[in-house]
């Protein structure tokens, strides 16, 4: 397998999941965004637990889930700002946990993906 896109080197991609409070979906995909993320989606998602239950112990159900594509060498970091950005946020506690992507068909698709904008001959 050749090393380069169009002179570019291959970097391994990652899709991220990061599930927070509905309120706070824009705030994290803006977090994100500071990373080189170039596809981010937000999807409503609801908890499973029965009304009752949730009703008596005042939680909110009403969750985003975040779906992101992110380059495996920012993984680290990125992991590292959502855990601090969970625990000094004001309501804004969340889980996030990442797979790796096995494959992206056509070469414009992966630079978008993993943020690789330069083509052969070009510099940044």
């Amino acid at each position: 397998m050749p090393n380069n896109v169009n002179g570019s080197d291959i970097r391994k991609l990652k899709l991220l999941f990061t599930v927070v409070d509905r309120p706070k979906a824009e705030f994290y995909q803006d977090v994100l965004s500071q990373f080189e993320v170039n596809c981010q989606m937000i999807m409503p998602g609801l908890g499973t637990a029965k009304s009752e239950l949730i009703d008596m112990l005042g939680l909110n159900i009403h969750k985003a889930v975040l779906l992101s594509v992110v380059r495996e060498d920012r993984m680290n970091e990125v992991m590292k700002c959502l855990e601090g950005k969970f625990t000094t946020i004001k309501n804004g506690k969340g889980f996030a946990f990442a797979v790796p992507l096995s494959s992206v068909i056509g070469v414009n698709t992966y630079q978008f993906l993993s943020n690789n904008r330069y083509m052969r001959g070009e510099q940044p």
